[in-house]
């Protein structure tokens, strides 16, 4: 992050726009969000012209299992993997990534929760691409990608149980007086 300080030793530690959001704010989330979905969309694009769904699946698998644990932090903590699978179902299921994003900004308009948001966006996908009958790939890709953002969330289940999940402030708060 600017100014020399670890995301990693703020907020949830995450190195997702979440994180980024609560912590620095928008200025720095946006970029940290499009750069996360251009990780997992690229992959996915590039392989699924070139090779098909099943490569277009499994490289958008390997974006989310980088973004999660990436090689550069040594396979420490990463993100949360909901933007990337994201990006890499726009290149693998454009349809179904469209999908996700409209749910993901539909139950965060209501909620203010990017939690919950990502955790029903990522259970709409297996959904959407039943429905729109996408090949097996893109079906065993999204239930993948359901069941990973699910088990990512856990603690986020937990703070929410309690009570005590945090929701996303669009603006700052003024400074105090």
């Amino acid at each position: 992050m600017a100014r020399g300080v670890d995301i990693r030793t703020l907020g949830s530690g995450n190195i997702g726009a979440t994180n980024v959001w609560r912590a620095a704010g928008a200025r720095y989330a946006i970029p940290v969000m499009l750069l996360d979905i251009v990780k997992g969309f690229v992959p996915a694009l590039v392989a699924t012209l070139m090779a098909g769904h099943v490569a277009g699946a499994l490289a958008g698998g390997a974006a989310m299992l980088g973004h999660w644990r990436p090689i550069f932090l040594r396979f420490a903590k990463g993100g949360k993997t909901v933007a990337t699978c994201g990006g890499a179902l726009l290149g693998l299921a454009p349809l179904v990534g469209l999908i996700g994003i409209v749910v993901w900004l539909l139950v965060f308009a209501l909620t203010r929760y990017a939690s919950v948001s990502s955790i029903l966006a990522a259970a709409s996908l297996p959904v959407a691409a039943l429905v729109l009958e996408e090949p097996w790939p893109v079906d065993v890709f999204t239930g993948a990608a359901a069941l990973g953002v699910l088990l990512l969330h856990r603690p986020n289940l937990s703070r929410l149980r309690a009570g005590t999940e945090t929701r996303v402030q669009l603006r700052r708060k003024p400074a105090r007086a």
